[in-house]
């Protein structure tokens, strides 16, 4: 079995039942930079991925604090869609990835950091983002600052 180290992530892993409530929730309270929240709709929130496993790795989160998005009804569903769309837009034009992954992982056992908080995933690629660097100097390069990330991304929202 071969096993993909992500040093980076371990700020957040170690500190998983450390904190009480939920760093979504939390989030919302926090201003500015500090939350990450670069866009707030009205079912719905953007926040940019603390640890991320690529520049500009985003998530779209609800306001409604559910671990099932089945909980959600359907119609407002739809603008967890439009803004994961719009988000797909705005990366591209600002950050032009070659790609995306996109999804959920729902429950500890499919790999939720956030098993209570349900929220989309939406990574940025690159053809080669995953060179040696990452491979076998075990560094991963994150070509961005998530300051300038997250002053991208919000003022792109709030056009």
């Amino acid at each position: 079995m071969k096993f993909l180290p992500a040093p980076w992530r371990w700020g957040f892993i170690s500190k998983i039942g450390q904190k009480k409530g939920c760093i979504f929730c939390s989030a919302l309270k926090k201003p500015g930079k500090e939350g990450l929240v670069c866009s707030r709709g009205k079912n719905y929130f953007v926040i940019l991925n603390k640890y991320p496993y690529s520049t500009g790795h985003l998530m779209i989160v609800p306001y409604k604090h559910s671990s099932n998005p089945a909980e959600i009804p359907p119609l407002e569903t739809v603008e967890m869609w439009e803004l994961m769309n719009r988000a797909l837009t705005l990366l591209k034009d600002n950050f032009n990835p070659a790609g995306f992954n996109i999804g959920m992982n729902l429950g500890r056992a499919a790999g939720a950091g956030v098993k209570d908080h349900f929220h989309l995933h939406i990574v940025p690629r690159w053809e080669g983002d995953a060179n040696y660097m990452a491979v076998i100097g075990k560094t991963k390069v994150v070509s961005y600052s998530i300051e300038k990330v997250f002053d991208t991304l919000q003022r792109e929202f709030n056009k």
